[in-house]
C-alpha cells in the first residue's frame, strides 16, 4: 500500500489529562509525529501529509484574533506537544521537500465527541437532566472562551489543503467566540431547561494553568483554500443535544 495522502490526527488530545500525565503525553504526541513524518520520508516520499496541529498551541495569547503569525505561548504539555509537531512538520517540509501542512484547528466539535470533553460532558448531561437520568452537572471554568466550529466543515479544510500545488499551514476557524457558559446556556434552553439550577462549579475540574482565550482569523484559509465555515455556533450545539437525547432515549426507553 503507497498511499497518496496521509491525515496525522492520533494523539492523546484531551488537555485536561495532559496536566495528569506530562510524559505520556509529550511522548505519544511528539514521537507519535516524528515517526509518522519519517516513515512517509523514508517510504513514500511523494505521500501528502496533514499534521493536526492545535489553537492549544497558542495558549496565553498576546493578540485576538489569533493569525498564522501569532507566537505561541502554550499553557499545557498537550500544548507543548503540538507545537513540537508544527516545527517538526515544517522541518521536514523545508529540509526534505515533502508536501506537509499544519491545520491550526480550533475547537471542532460534533455528536461523535468524546464524553471527557467539556462540550460533550454539557450536552449529554443536558439530554440526560432532561429525561430524568441526572440531576446535575459538575463543571470547572465556565468563562473560558472558544472559537468552535462544526467538525464536518473542518475536516473538508484539511482535504483541501492537500489538494493545493504548494504546501502550507492553515488556522481553520469560525471568527466566533463563544463562553462555556454560553455553551451551556444554549445546551439546556434547546431542552427548555434554565441552566443555573444544575450546574455545580467543581475545582477538580479547573485546570492549573488554562487558556482563557481563544479567536482565530481564517483569513488565509477562505483566500487561498476557498474554505468557509457553514454550520452556526447554535446550530452545532442544538446538534448535539438532539443526538444526545436520541441516544439516551434509545438506550433507556424512554418515550419523546
Amino acid at each position: 500500500m503507497r498511499p497518496d495522502e496521509c491525515y496525522h490526527l492520533a494523539a492523546q488530545s484531551f488537555v485536561a489529562y495532559s496536566f495528569e500525565d506530562e510524559f505520556s503525553t509529550l511522548n505519544a504526541n511528539i514521537n507519535g509525529t516524528h515517526h509518522m513524518l519519517a516513515a512517509i520520508r523514508d517510504i513514500v516520499p511523494q505521500c501528502r501529509l496533514y499534521f493536526a496541529a492545535s489553537s492549544e498551541m497558542f495558549g496565553n495569547v498576546e493578540h485576538s484574533p489569533q493569525t498564522e503569525s501569532t507566537h505561541f505561548h502554550p499553557r499545557s504539555a498537550y500544548g507543548i506537544s503540538k507545537v513540537a509537531g508544527y516545527h517538526l512538520t515544517r522541518n521536514y517540509r523545508q529540509a526534505y521537500g515533502m508536501f506537509a501542512c499544519n491545520g491550526i484547528l480550533y475547537n471542532h466539535e460534533s455528536p461523535r465527541r468524546g464524553y471527557e470533553f467539556v462540550t460533550r460532558k454539557i450536552t449529554s448531561h443536558a439530554a440526560r437532566i432532561r429525561l430524568g437520568l441526572a440531576k446535575e452537572i459538575r463543571l470547572g471554568n465556565l468563562d473560558a472562551k472558544r472559537d468552535w466550529g462544526h467538525a464536518a466543515d473542518y475536516v473538508q479544510a484539511m482535504w483541501l489543503m492537500l489538494q493545493q500545488d504548494t504546501p502550507d499551514d492553515y488556522i481553520i476557524a469560525t471568527g466566533e467566540q463563544h463562553s462555556v457558559r454560553e455553551f451551556i446556556e444554549t445546551a439546556f434552553s434547546h431542552v427548555g431547561l434554565g441552566y443555573r439550577q444544575y450546574v455545580e462549579i467543581d475545582t477538580q475540574f479547573q485546570r492549573p494553568a488554562d487558556v482563557e482565550t481563544l479567536l482565530g482569523d481564517a483569513s488565509k484559509a477562505k483566500t487561498q483554500l476557498g474554505w468557509t465555515s457553514s454550520h452556526s455556533f447554535q446550530a452545532l450545539v442544538h446538534e448535539m443535544v438532539e443526538a444526545d437525547l436520541q441516544h439516551f432515549r434509545a438506550s433507556t426507553s424512554i418515550a419523546a
